[in-house]
């Protein structure tokens, strides 16, 4: 974010609103990069993310494209929030004697942002996966039986909240927070790869030395930063996506951890695996910071906020 001035209720209602519209308008892609990285060998339903979301809406209707948005649009509020807020509390708190920041301070910035999200991040992710990849499941049974193990009685898509008292019983608080190590792992690069390339990006646009970027500038930025970031990190992501998948085809493998996911996938998939889903991401991630930049920049939060009485001293 740009080093300016904002009040804490501001930036977590810029944040949530920048979350709740970009989640909408990219949904669709981010649940066809969910299914692209589950793909495992002899099991592979998807060529594309165009023949994914074809085949979803052929099977599961145009609003099976959307399967598992309810979750994001609930908790991307808080994540968001918490995301864009973190950043710009420690930008403030490593400025504090009005000097420019430096590489290194931003860097620490994006990195306590990217660790401060994962409290949320994590259980909307695992549970958001298993809600996308339902679809997917429910192909392989229709169209590659062969996958799908012996005696398994299909069961309809569960919701939300039954997904989320089924993993609260059998595991505890952990089922939700399966992946947190690997969560971290993807969050925090690319938090400290996005923060100060967006600043960078953001400062070559400026109005003068002080003067504030034009809107279409912000935008450009973020969704440059966001883009170069999530591709950076898609390695990470596939691995997360594999570590919180809970339901598999009989031909898929299961992982204990970071590392035995990472010796499998190179052992039988290859390196390229890990850039399955990665232009996804990158079309997913570029218009979410994008729009939030923008919303920072418009001060869509002080307006609201604008509107509500001030208290008197």
């Amino acid at each position: 974010m740009a080093d300016k001035q904002i009040s804490l209720p501001a930036k977590l209602i810029n944040g949530g609103i920048a979350g709740l519209i970009g989640v909408t308008c990219v949904f669709p892609i981010d649940l066809a990069k969910t299914r692209l990285q589950n793909q495992q060998n002899g099991s592979r339903l998807y060529t594309s993310m165009s023949d994914c979301l074809i085949k979803t809406i052929r099977s599961e209707g145009y609003f099976g494209m959307y399967r598992g948005a309810a979750v994001n649009l609930t908790l991307v509020t808080p994540e968001k929030a918490i995301k864009l807020a973190a950043n710009d509390f420690f930008r403030q708190h490593f400025s504090k004697d009005g000097q420019k920041l430096t590489l290194l301070k931003e860097m620490l910035a994006g990195c306590g942002a990217g660790t401060c999200q994962v409290v949320v991040t994590t259980p909307m992710e695992m549970l958001k996966i298993q809600l996308q990849d339902a679809g997917r499941i429910a192909a392989q049974r229709k169209l590659m039986p062969e996958t799908i193990p012996a005696g398994t009685v299909e069961a309809k898509s569960p919701t939300a909240m039954q997904l989320t008292r089924e993993l609260l019983k059998s595991k505890g608080i952990a089922g939700l927070y399966k992946g947190l190590g690997a969560t971290l792992l993807r969050d925090v690069p690319f938090s400290i790869i996005y923060f100060p390339l967006f600043a960078n990006l953001n400062n070559l646009g400026k109005r003068g030395a002080e003067g504030p970027a034009p809107f279409y500038v912000s935008f450009i930025s973020g969704c440059l930063a966001g883009s170069t970031a999530a591709v950076a990190v898609n390695p990470v992501d596939v691995i997360k996506t594999r570590l919180q998948s809970l339901n598999r085809g009989s031909t898929e493998e299961a992982y204990s951890g970071v590392s035995d996911c990472i010796s499998k996938i190179l052992k039988n998939e290859g390196p390229s695996a890990f850039l399955k889903g990665a232009y996804c991401r990158a079309l997913v991630i570029a218009p979410l910071f994008g729009i939030a930049q923008v919303i920072y920049f418009l001060g869509v939060g002080e307006y609201i906020l604008s509107f509500l009485p001030k208290r008197d001293n």
